[in-house]
């Protein structure tokens, strides 16, 4: 019996150490990664948001206006042309770092700061861009101000365009200080290009024009101020392209194509207006004649006499064959025969009949 119980008792000894053991093993074994993670958890909560980059907007914005105060200090709302409605543009929004200072576009103007020493007033800025107290700058010091950083894409062929070569500068159209741009608002772009293209706003009070003074059509609806490739500073590479993108059902392909329709829409309408529907530059037979210069039943062209008498037989009217306008030419219209004059898919349609 005594030796029982000593067995037991070391039996409980022996597990009692191995459980220690074990414990003590556990306490100096590394901490696993979910561990880690969670003893971690409390500083990730606590920690602080990154507030550099709000912080570098700010001063970048605090140091343009400070900036700015150089020249609004004089030039303010008080000004022939009031300056301080660029704030309400994109050209002044201090908190975007591409935003341009007074100075980007006009220049440091050293001179025009310190003014004259003997007292006679101030020298002209750097860069002047319309002309008050000072005479405008070269056309093309104005315009490479702006190209600085409005490059590419539309601009890409303003060297050589039209209005370059015309001694256009970006600012005779546009307005920076202005809070609304007129040339880039649709329903008041047309004033500004008016202003120059006068012809053209004439023919928009003709009887057939598109519907520019609806303002559904604008200017750059098809033109590229900037240049272009194409003829007359069209966004499309040729004249039909350009129609073709609203009058699509004009493009074809056609089985049977009428030659001037295919070429250029130019050779038959005018496309600012006109007093003859829909937009011909020429009544009908006349306009046909230009080409078509001889009548169904005759072979002699009267396409050189039709001035006169109308292309009547007035070259060879005598007493008892007086001068009369020529059936085919007086009183009929081509399309009432040939009524599909920009082409035809029809197998019969060789004449545009059908």
């Amino acid at each position: 019996m005594k030796l029982f119980r000593k067995t037991m008792m070391l039996c409980a000894f022996i597990t009692s150490m191995g459980t220690a053991t074990s414990l003590l093993a556990a306490e100096g074994q590394p901490a696993t990664d979910t561990q880690a993670a969670a003893q971690n958890q409390p500083a990730a909560e606590n920690k602080l948001p990154d507030l550099s980059m709000e912080a570098a907007t700010s001063r970048s914005a605090q140091e343009s206006l400070k900036k700015d105060a150089v020249c609004t200090r004089c030039h303010d709302e008080s000004e022939t042309t009031p300056i301080l409605a660029i704030y309400q543009t994109k050209h002044g929004v201090r908190g975007d770092s591409r935003t341009p200072n007074c100075q980007t576009c006009h220049g440091e103007s050293a001179n025009h700061l310190k003014g004259n020493l003997d007292g006679k007033g101030r020298p002209a800025p750097d860069v002047v861009f319309k002309k008050h107290t000072f005479p405008a700058s070269d056309v093309k010091v104005r315009a490479d101000q702006c190209l600085a950083c409005h490059k590419g894409t539309n601009r890409t062929n303003w060297a050589g365009s039209q209005h370059e070569n015309n001694q256009i500068a970006c600012n005779d159209c546009h307005k920076v200080h202005a809070p609304v741009d007129k040339v880039r608002d649709r329903k008041t772009q047309t004033e500004v290009c008016f202003t120059c293209h006068q012809d053209q706003r004439a023919d928009t009070h003709k009887i057939s024009t598109h519907p520019i003074d609806a303002g559904k059509v604008v200017c750059s609806d098809c033109h590229n101020p900037h240049g272009s490739t194409g003829p007359k500073m069209l966004k499309k590479a040729t004249v039909t392209e350009t129609c073709y993108v609203c009058h699509a059902e004009k493009r074809g392909p056609f089985l049977w194509e009428h030659q001037p329709a295919t070429e250029d829409c130019t050779n038959c309408h005018t496309p600012h207006g006109s007093n003859i529907t829909p937009l011909l530059k020429s009544r009908p037979p006349f306009l046909c004649d230009e080409c078509h210069d001889g009548p169904h039943n005759s072979q002699a062209s009267y396409g050189a006499n039709v001035a006169g008498i109308q292309g009547g037989n007035g070259l060879i009217a005598n007493a008892t064959n007086p001068a009369s306008p020529n059936t085919n030419a007086v009183g009929r219209a081509c399309m009432n025969c040939h009524v599909m004059v920009h082409g035809s898919n029809s197998p019969a349609g060789a004449f545009l009949h059908r």
